[in-house]
């Protein structure tokens, strides 16, 4: 038995934090003891493993700021952080040393967490570089950043292991890094297709003794488009309100009047961006005359989720460039195609024309690809199939556990032969 401690910023709803979490289950089935430490932890906002008992949860540093005047998110996020990493090296009990120390997100935490005396391995999950999710404009910003952008190279190069999420991931990390020398691995998130079973054939069960919409503002008989990404400008729901007004152009009124977007979004009241995109789509719902046809769900359960993955037709996925996306998985894997931008790592996932469409950042590619799957059912369940298998080949939640359970005994055994 490995003992295991994933150390992450913010232990909410967000693509990061399913995949640790799935991580630590995968690690826990493998035999291992397996805990959390982090900055916040909000039982009434995170995933219902990390709430329910199934591991230990510690909080730490929630007491220092999350910015700074408004600003300095970044640093304030480092310094938390680096908390925690000083934390887990020299005031846990001893009882609580761990093997392995799994991070991700910020890297800076790396090189504190190797002065520990019983000395544990590091593995850092690099989803994207931290320097290219912050926006680069002014020159300040970029002097600020310039000093945060060198820590976070030296300091991913510190660990003894790095993993990103996608062949594209590894791309941007190359060129991002070009003094590290470290090649890391590849490992793509993937579902605990256990949970999601469970969860489809209880709702199979359910739908045979009642017949209720998913959603008092959905009728029985409507076609649903599913659209599931945080409320951020970058994920682009945008996109899909502009390409439901094009499909409003493309089908008979008696059609179109069946058609229903959900929106589903991670949101969190104290970051201000999710409270002022929510208020955004709401006027651009309106401004399009749509209000009869979309609606806004913030913050869904888990059991929400799966309820209206099993509901919906198909599911749109919007961000650009995104570095890998688990929502696109979920989807397929409840049989549901899906319609994504042509680009990041969705292209690894989607197969054009097979499983879903892959289109370009327009309406009228998104919305046509929208017009195709409702007016194409026979097609519409094939790619269902298609996608679901595809899940099961290639994104196996078995392959991932026993890919990262390699890992852990690997950098174990390097420790031993030093």
């Amino acid at each position: 038995m490995v003992r295991v401690l994933f150390l992450h910023p913010d232990l909410g709803i967000g693509g990061a934090e399913r995949l640790v979490v799935d991580a630590a289950l995968a690690l826990k089935e493998r035999g291992h003891e397996v805990s959390f430490l982090t900055n916040h932890h909000d039982s009434t906002h995170c995933f219902k493993e990390t709430a329910d008992g199934s591991f230990p949860v510690q909080t730490v540093g929630d007491w220092l700021p999350r910015k700074l005047f408004g600003r300095f998110y970044a640093i304030c996020a480092y310094v938390r952080m680096i908390y925690a990493a000083f934390y887990a090296s020299f005031f846990m009990p001893e009882r609580s040393q761990v093997d392995v120390i799994v991070c991700d997100l910020i890297s800076v935490c790396v090189p504190i967490l190797r002065l520990a005396s019983h000395r544990p391995r590091v593995l850092f999950y690099c989803h994207y570089p931290d320097q290219l999710l912050s926006s680069q404009a002014g020159l300040l910003k970029r002097l600020y950043r310039t000093p945060l952008n060198w820590l976070e190279e030296q300091t991913i190069g510190q660990a003894d292991k790095v993993l990103v999420n996608s062949k594209f991931t590894l791309r941007v990390f190359q060129d991002t890094f070009r003094r590290l020398r470290v090649v890391p691995d590849v490992l793509y998130p993937s579902l605990h297709t256990q949970y999601f079973d469970q969860m489809e054939r209880k709702l199979e069960q359910r739908s045979a003794l009642l017949d209720e919409p998913v959603h008092p503002r959905v009728p029985r008989n409507s076609f649903i488009y599913l659209d599931i990404n945080r409320y951020e400008r970058k994920k682009n729901h945008a996109l899909a309100l502009h390409s439901l007004g094009l499909l409003r152009d493309l089908l008979p009124s008696p059609d179109f009047k069946r058609c229903r977007l959900i929106i589903a979004g991670g949101y969190d009241t104290r970051c201000t961006e999710n409270v002022e995109h929510f208020a955004e789509l709401e006027q651009l719902i309106a401004e399009l005359h749509l209000e009869d046809h979309v609606v806004l769900l913030r913050s869904p359960t888990d059991e929400e989720k799966c309820n209206l993955l099993y509901a919906a037709h198909c599911l749109l996925y919007t961000p650009e460039n995104e570095h890998f996306g688990i929502v696109p998985l979920e989807g397929m894997y409840f049989c549901k195609p899906v319609v994504a931008l042509n680009s990041g790592g969705p292209t690894e996932t989607v197969v054009h024309s097979s499983t879903g469409f892959l289109c370009e950042k327009q309406e009228k590619s998104f919305g046509g690809a929208m017009h195709q799957l409702f007016k194409d059912e026979a097609l519409r369940l094939k790619m269902g199939e298609l996608g679901h298998k595809r899940v099961q080949q290639k994104f196996s939640f078995e392959a991932f556990a026993d890919r990262l359970n390699e890992i852990v005994q690997e950098l174990l055994n390097n420790k031993k032969n030093e």
